[in-house]
């Protein structure tokens, strides 16, 4: 599971240790070293078709969210996307290029959505905000130039978790009906052992502190860190749900969750198509400024969802 480390990812973690990134330890400083990261490992924004912000009505509040159109004339097939950063940290402009790559290779609409983060709002907030944002899409997705009855999920660690806590609250509900489930490098367990959350626990952006961390501040009664609507791992039954592309990394300390919930969703009868990238690290895909592996990384998901979901 775990090859040569990559020498541009090498290079990366070299200049995030020089400038001492940490993901952990203060809410507001953490999401202010996460910008930083993003604006060092970027690069210069690719140009789509179009681009939108927008607010999509929740209960009590309106969410953020940012449209991203292909090129091209729509309907397109249409992508709910959940950024990362440990259901703390991350925001619609980290993820800004990675959504529009996605779009513009994939010829779908990609629409980010930025959910409510921890610990202002723990679990189930973020969860609640990605069920009504994707619902919500199913029906108003025309509005650019989307279709809605194409539907699939996506997001990449905490968002890769809200992909699939979402697939199962939708099966629960009867609502919305989702096609697919994109999950990258997705956090799935709790606080499992797991052999590459030892293996890769420091020296590789994401740690075992990082982790903990995080979900101390996303889940307010550890009751709840049991529900699989939080860690979707913990579920009993997986079947009926959305085929799935589940993407790990070599030294990513989530690595082994992420396989281990490739191989249940198979047990389950769902399809699905896992890759992993054995020289790469957890957050690879926003890295395209520096790490070449990440356009190819990024090229196999548009891959998949133009061939899935295309007509």
């Amino acid at each position: 599971m775990r090859g040569d480390l990559d020498p541009q990812v090498q290079m990366l973690l070299d200049l995030l240790n020089d400038y001492d990134i940490s993901l952990s330890g203060d809410v507001t400083g953490s999401r202010q070293q996460l910008d930083t990261m993003m604006d060092l490992a970027g690069d210069d924004p690719v140009e789509v078709g179009a681009v939108s912000d927008t607010t999509i009505p929740a209960e009590d509040h309106d969410l953020p969210a940012r449209a991203y159109v292909p090129d091209g004339e729509g309907p397109f097939p249409t992508v709910a996307f959940f950024h990362g950063g440990g259901f703390v940290l991350g925001s619609l402009e980290g993820y800004d290029n990675l959504c529009r790559l996605l779009a513009r290779r994939s010829g779908c609409l990609v629409v980010s959505v930025d959910y409510r983060l921890a610990p202002e709002h723990p679990w189930p907030a973020a969860l609640e905000d990605v069920y009504t944002a994707t619902n919500w899409l199913a029906s108003n997705a025309e509005r650019f130039s989307g279709d809605g009855s194409r539907l699939a999920v996506a997001g990449d660690s905490a968002g890769g978790n809200l992909a699939a806590t979402v697939s199962l609250l939708a099966r629960e509900r009867g609502m919305p009906d989702i096609d697919r489930q994109i999950l990258l490098y997705p956090a799935t367990a709790y606080l499992e052992p797991m052999e590459s959350r030892a293996e890769n626990a420091s020296g590789y952006f994401l740690t075992a502190e990082d982790l903990l961390w995080f979900v101390s501040q996303y889940i307010e009664n550890e009751l709840d860190a049991h529900n699989p609507l939080a860690f979707p791992l913990a579920a009993r039954d997986l079947s009926e749900l959305p085929p799935a592309f589940v993407m790990t990394c070599g030294f990513d300390p989530l690595r082994d969750e992420g396989v281990a919930y490739a191989d249940r969703l198979r047990e389950a009868g769902i399809a699905v198509e896992h890759t992993n990238y054995e020289s790469m690290i957890h957050g690879f895909l926003n890295m395209e400024g520096i790490v070449d592996r990440t356009h190819d990384g990024i090229d196999e998901i548009a891959a998949y969802l133009h061939d899935e979901l295309g007509e």
